[in-house]
């Protein structure tokens, strides 16, 4: 069956718009992996759009703030991180605007010192820089750690220490055909910028390292073999 793609001139047919509201993409990570990023997509030839809020999508395409509309064929919202619905006001708990679950230092929920809250559901405060610790997997892995070792603690009578999140830099992936921008921090005692293989080889490794926590050893070697045989049939973007 033919779809008609053999048709389609990507060079000629195709436009992508990249629309965002706030004054630039990827606002939870650093301006300059932001404005790498940017520079990767409009080497793509994807038109960033920032400070732009939209307004309404039909089915003819997109409206703009300022009588502006795009024409458009597919639409994809992204939006954001957010907790689920049924945990707001889950208990009588504190929650804000993204329903996640309102923390103190030691992860324990504002209204119930014996209910904690880590990961995506739970709003920690980044101490000693302010406002909250953005819902990230290196947050969510030493939230767990630290819960860990401190419901040991507790469940021995002794106080629970605060929790201090260590920022170890961002990982970057726009596909196989563009390099991957990466900050690292904490690790080294500073920030070092890397980008290009050496970037991509640490963003496929750090994946791995995960895959390995979740599945073991031998069940990822299994899917690596298995994914590097259909790599040709699968996306060139990590989807998730």
């Amino acid at each position: 069956m033919s779809y008609g793609l053999d048709r389609i001139d990507p060079e000629t047919d195709i436009r992508i718009h990249l629309i965002e509201a706030g004054p630039r993409i990827l606002p939870a990570l650093s301006e300059r992996i932001a404005q790498a990023a940017t520079d990767l997509l409009k080497g793509m030839n994807i038109q960033v759009m920032v400070g732009t809020r939209v307004t309404a999508v039909t089915e003819d395409g997109v409206h703009l703030a300022g009588d502006r509309f795009l024409r458009a064929q597919l639409v994809v919202w992204a939006a954001g991180v957010k907790a689920a619905n049924w945990l707001k006001d889950l208990g009588g708990l504190e929650t804000n605007h993204l329903n996640q679950l309102v923390v103190g230092p030691t992860l324990q929920t504002t209204r119930d010192e014996a209910i904690f809250a880590i990961g995506d559901c739970a709003a920690a405060p980044w101490l000693k820089r302010g406002g909250n610790v953005p819902p990230r997997a290196q947050a969510a892995h030493q939230q767990a750690s630290h819960l860990a070792r401190e419901l040991a603690r507790r469940l021995r009578g002794q106080s629970m220490r605060e929790w201090q999140y260590r920022d170890f830099g961002s990982l970057v992936s726009l596909g196989d055909s563009s390099p991957v921008g990466n900050l690292m921090g904490g690790l080294i005692g500073g920030n070092l910028w890397v980008e290009g293989l050496f970037a991509r080889a640490m963003y496929q490794s750090l994946f791995k390292m995960h895959e390995v926590a979740i599945h073991g050893i031998w069940k990822t070697a299994l899917g690596t073999a298995s994914r590097a045989l259909t790599r040709g049939t699968g996306p060139r973007v990590k989807l998730h």
